[in-house]
């Protein structure tokens, strides 16, 4: 039977995760060279950026064969500024191999990618790559990930003659008595069976049979075994391959179940055409088969169906690539409006997105250059999802981003794709704005025109859950409305809740059509003008209150600088939760606004005297504490009747037809 297995590589920046993937491609016959990022020639890193700074900035899927198993290696980012493109890549994943350099260690990023992976119980080989390097210390790198990262790690191998050119690989086999005992102890935390054994002082398990508990608790994203070698020279690396067949759980074909998957990446060629790369969960698809995706926001529309025209295999060969199987994953043409995170199938599990915290006003460099721009920009945004656009009056276009280097990768693939060079601002904070109360709005307006009834719409806001976006219900009797009113309705709410009382995106809110009602007969053009209005006054009758981003952090800093450090973090509006001692002196945690992470970064360093380590993500949002920020509205501003009609008729709507 095929089997296959996704594998993702990830590392912090510098840790030869590339190097590393060349060369398990090299080894298995899939390329007949390595490349280097240095002379940049690699296999995935293909943008000029990525070429020049040595990074990874988008996902790439290169196939190769262990024995009967297809593995679909996937190189995902490795820097902090594209955490969005790592978390959809972990989305379709049947394992990981996370890389850390025996000269550097565990670093802020890496533990960062090791709480994503632990919290998905995603199952994980660890690689101390880099080990003939000068000032290679495996053994130090071992104790760190078993202090900073998890104490369920468990060695496969030792290093002989690290930091040097010679430096040498020793595995240790699954009959060593040295490693059933190592490998028993952390297992009995798991395992009833084996405890009792152990306390009756029967043998441990050995050869298959530990083998098989090992790989048991590695499914189960229970124990983390850490493999050592080096890309650069190819030590370790072959144990390293036979442990992704070993110790990881391969997909098996289940042909006759529904076809669901996920969309993780998104090609554009140069005639514009896009390619999506698919991960199949279950069931069989092939070209020419109709189908229908989800949107992973609910927000970016209803449901899109289309033909798959052209179907490719990753990693197939001849007949094999006429169908795409449970756990393989799909180049598809044919849907031009396909976006990363669309789901196949009703089954399919939505994506985690992680929403920008930034956003950057962009202009062409050339004087009437905006509409390619906007095209270019636009093209990008079925990328990634949440580039998201809008354009400021008097100002240009608004664009969603997560960080500076992604600032500046967008720029670099405007210019070399588009051909489009384009100026950005810097950055500002993006907030949201959250109902503090319940208010309801009512309208009902009578055209007295010969085409044009009298309608009604009336609609309540209110908080909703934490984290649940809008949600839109209606307690208005079925058949009041005709379908397409109603979906006009819904559309225009989700659509103008993108601009709240100050301008901001409003979410966690419900939104209650409460009333409606028409005369025929009256386009549905009406009803998306008229529902802002209402729904505008029912929000300002809720109120709401504007929120910031803030990230969940850790600093582990020197013992003697833990006052300085503490300090400076409430400076930036940090909220410290606790301190707790280390081996190496304080760890702190907390949250801390997205507005200061980059100014207590930049103290970190100097405050630490280097040895400080840093370590956020995304945890929700905080509301502002002093003076409300606002933004510039782009709708015309519903609240206002007149500067709205105004709106309406600069943007040619003010003419009212079916």
């Amino acid at each position: 039977m095929t089997t296959t297995i996704n594998i993702g590589i990830l590392a912090h920046v510098d840790a030869g995760k590339t190097s590393l993937t060349e060369r398990l491609l090299h080894d298995a016959g899939a390329i007949d060279r390595l490349g280097s990022v240095d002379s940049g020639d690699t296999r995935t890193d293909t943008g000029r950026i990525e070429r020049e700074r040595g990074i990874t900035v988008r996902t790439a899927v290169a196939p190769f064969r262990i024995g009967d198993t297809r593995v679909n290696l996937i190189d995902t980012p490795g820097h902090g500024d594209f955490v969005a493109e790592v978390e959809r890549a972990l989305s379709v994943l049947d394992g990981a191999v996370l890389v850390l350099s025996a000269v550097e260690g565990v670093q802020a990023h890496t533990r960062l990618l090791m709480r994503v992976l632990s919290e998905m119980r995603l199952p994980v080989l660890l690689f101390v790559n880099k080990v003939d390097r000068g000032g290679a210390d495996p053994e130090r790198v071992f104790a760190q990930i078993r202090r900073r990262l998890t104490g369920r790690a468990l060695a496969l191998d030792t290093v002989r003659d690290p930091g040097t050119p010679g430096a040498r690989v020793l595995p240790f086999t699954w009959d060593a008595p040295d490693l059933a005992a190592r490998a028993c102890e952390l297992l009995a935390e798991e395992d009833d069976a084996l405890l009792a054994a152990l306390v009756d002082d029967r043998p441990p398990p050995l050869g298959a049979a530990l083998r098989g508990r090992v790989r048991d608790q590695v499914g189960r994203g229970l124990l983390y075994p850490v493999l050592s070698g080096s890309a650069m020279t190819g030590v370790g690396v072959p144990e390293l391959s036979a442990a992704l067949t070993e110790l990881l759980t391969a997909t098996e074909e289940r042909g006759s179940e529904e076809a669901c998957g996920t969309v993780f990446a998104i090609e554009r060629s140069a005639s514009g055409e896009k390619t999506g790369y698919l991960r199949l969960h279950s069931g069989v698809l092939r070209a020419r088969d109709r189908v229908l995706f989800a949107r992973a926001d609910p927000e970016d529309g209803d449901p899109h169906q289309g033909r798959v025209t052209h179907l490719e295999v990753v990693g197939a060969e001849g007949e094999r690539g006429r169908a795409l199987t449970a756990g393989g994953i799909g180049r598809i043409r044919g849907l031009p409006g396909l976006r990363v995170g669309d789901r196949l199938g009703a089954s399919a599990a939505p994506v985690s997105l992680v929403r920008p915290a930034l956003e950057s006003i962009v202009r062409p460099a050339d004087e009437g250059g905006e509409h390619r721009l906007h095209a270019a920009l636009s093209a990008l945004s079925d990328q990634d999802p949440l580039i998201r656009l809008r354009t400021v009056p008097g100002e240009g276009l608004s664009v969603l981003l997560h960080g500076e280097v992604q600032k500046e990768v967008v720029a670099d693939t405007l210019a070399t794709e588009f051909g489009v060079e384009a100026v950005f601002e810097p950055s500002s904070v993006v907030h949201t704005e959250h109902p503090t109360g319940t208010g309801t709005a009512v309208e009902e307006i009578d055209f007295e025109r010969e085409l044009a009834g009298p309608i009604a719409v009336g609609l309540r806001v209110e908080p909703g859950e934490e984290g649940s976006g809008v949600v839109f219900r209606r307690e208005t009797e079925l058949g009041a409305l005709l379908a397409a009113q109603d979906r006009a309705v819904e559309e225009t709410v989700r659509d103008s809740l993108g601009q709240g009382l100050y301008g901001w995106p409003v979410t966690d809110c419900v939104v209650t059509l409460v009333h409606s009602g028409y005369v025929p007969p009256v386009p549905v053009t009406l009803f998306r003008l008229l529902t802002p209005v209402v729904l505008m006054r029912a929000l300002d009758a809720a109120g709401t209150r504007v929120h910031e981003p803030v990230h969940a952090f850790e600093a582990d800093v020197p013992e003697d600088v833990l006052g300085a450090a503490v300090s400076h973090l409430h400076g930036c509006g940090a909220r410290v939760a606790d301190t707790d001692r280390t081996a190496e002196g304080w760890r702190i945690t907390g949250d801390i606004p997205v507005r200061g992470v980059d100014a207590f970064l930049a103290r970190l360093p100097g405050l630490t005297r280097g040895e400080g380590v840093w370590w956020t993500r995304p945890a929700g949002d905080h509301p502002v504490r002093g003076s409300t920020p606002r933004r510039a509205r782009t709708d015309g501003n519903p609240l206002n009747l007149a500067s709205y009609l105004v709106h309406l008729g600069n943007a040619g709507r003010a003419g009212i037809s079916g």
